[in-house]
């Protein structure tokens, strides 16, 4: 299974495709506050665009709603279902993710079977309620060099905060990829910012 070394955190179908017209081929939808039959009709839009472009539609904290519109997978927060259960409920072939602060994190996530570990914050993202501790460059350095000792092999992306200069630092320290949101989301031409990534990460040679 191919994990994307760019992935981009929609709120909205039409995120979603100006994404998507940039390059991107994995979204997440992370949408909060909303009715469930909000969410189920903005999941199915954004499907739509996802499979137009051939991306992959990972549903952020929603294993049941990923499986009733027929995703790709579920992306775990801290305080979601277990991945284990998710697995029991979604089977071997969805892609589920999970997020992780810490290498105990880490190290749950990788025994639990999670196909790739969104790690971070990197740094202060307005996103995100309840954002964990910051880790910053220092600390993926030192989390991945802990991975890297344990023999882990999980890929394991970069989220939070993360804007274009820092993309080749954080490659650097081990990353399989990034996961942006406002960068492009927020962007005055997200479709142009979505190209600038995806060029930047396809260009370094660190990328998978």
């Amino acid at each position: 299974m191919k994990i994307s070394t760019l992935q981009c955190l929609v709120a909205t179908p039409a995120q979603a495709e100006a994404a998507c017209a940039g390059g991107v081929r994995w979204v997440q939808l992370r949408i909060k506050n909303a009715s469930p039959e909000a969410w189920e009709q903005a999941a199915r839009a954004t499907l739509l665009v996802c499979r137009r472009y051939g991306a992959v539609l990972i549903i952020n904290d929603n294993p049941a709603l990923a499986r009733a519109i027929g995703a790709d997978g579920v992306h775990l927060g801290k305080t979601d279902m277990a991945p284990a259960e998710a697995r029991q409920l979604l089977g071997p072939d969805f892609i589920i993710g999970g997020t992780a602060n810490t290498f105990a994190d880490i190290e749950q996530l990788t025994a639990a079977g999670a196909n790739y570990i969104g790690l971070g914050p990197f740094r202060f993202t307005t996103t995100k309620q309840n954002l964990s501790p910051i880790l910053g460059l220092a600390g993926y350095q030192a989390l991945l060099a802990q991975v890297r000792a344990a023999g882990l092999t999980v890929p394991i992306v970069g989220i939070g905060g993360i804007a274009l200069a820092d993309v080749p630092a954080l490659l650097a320290t081990g990353l399989h990829g990034v996961a942006v949101s406002g960068a492009i989301t927020h962007a005055a031409d997200p479709v142009a910012a979505a190209t600038l990534f995806v060029n930047h990460v396809q260009a370094l040679p660190t990328s998978i």
